[in-house]
């Protein structure tokens, strides 16, 4: 078939264009690529996130509620709770515990029902002082809980709002922990690590860390011994680990 100068000039512009469009489809492509690549890139950095956003909720949920503590307290730990005053008991929630300070009372041979009882006498405010402790470990290695572990206790200044406290009860003015209140601090400690997910080398610290206050006073000028007490919280907490 014979194309007049109309028919051929048409035919070769449509050649024109479709060897045109044949070259413009990989350009199409190459143009479509980069933007799939920042696509697939937005992807990955959105799992990422994500995945960090989880993490940091999982750290968050591992510190568990003190409230719920409360109801695994161990058999030897009595309850004698402070009435709820603003001087030594102040009611004030506990929402989050990130350690465990440890103190002495200061004064050599006295009990552990003492001291709560001073914990208690406060109260009325004449002596315009406040003073109290989650627990008090006594001579003989008894424990007494004055203050619930879900209400801060006033013994750690700054640290209230964020620790547990424990006073510990001592034979003379050196302030080292007789051995039946050395075994039960070591496993009261131990005990709380592993509720609220403590580390014993990081998380359990002395008043003496806190405020640079002596105490408790032997374990603050002897640090070896200070230091042999928190690797021995560490053993029994990784006791504790294995029974469970």
């Amino acid at each position: 078939m014979e194309y007049g100068p109309y028919e051929q000039d048409a035919l070769l512009r449509s050649e024109n264009r479709r060897r045109a469009e044949a070259q413009e489809k990989p350009r199409r492509r190459q143009r479509r690529d980069p933007d799939a690549r920042v696509l697939a890139l937005c992807a990955v950095l959105a799992v990422l996130t994500l995945a960090v956003a989880l993490a940091a909720l999982g750290k968050i949920r591992s510190h568990p509620d003190p409230a719920e503590v409360l109801k695994n307290t161990p058999d030897y730990v009595r309850e004698d709770f402070l009435s709820v005053n603003p001087w030594s008991r102040p009611g004030e929630p506990l929402e989050r515990v990130n350690g465990v300070v440890l103190h002495y009372v200061g004064n050599p041979g006295t009990t552990a029902q003492a001291n709560r009882n001073y914990f208690e006498s406060l109260a009325d405010g004449q002596l315009q002082t406040y003073a109290s402790s989650h627990f008090i470990v006594g001579l003989e290695g008894e424990v007494i809980q004055c203050v619930p572990l879900d209400e801060i206790a006033y013994a750690s200044n700054s640290r209230n709002g964020d620790t547990v406290s424990i006073e510990v009860c001592h034979p003379d003015r050196a302030g080292r922990y007789g051995p039946e209140t050395y075994d039960r601090v070591v496993e009261l400690t131990a005990w709380l690590c592993r509720e609220f997910r403590l580390d014993p080398e990081e998380d359990v610290i002395r008043h003496y860390d806190v405020t640079g206050k002596r105490c408790p006073l032997y374990y603050v000028e002897h640090p070896e011994a200070w230091d042999a007490l928190r690797a021995g919280v560490a053993a029994e907490l990784e006791a504790l680990e294995a029974r469970e």
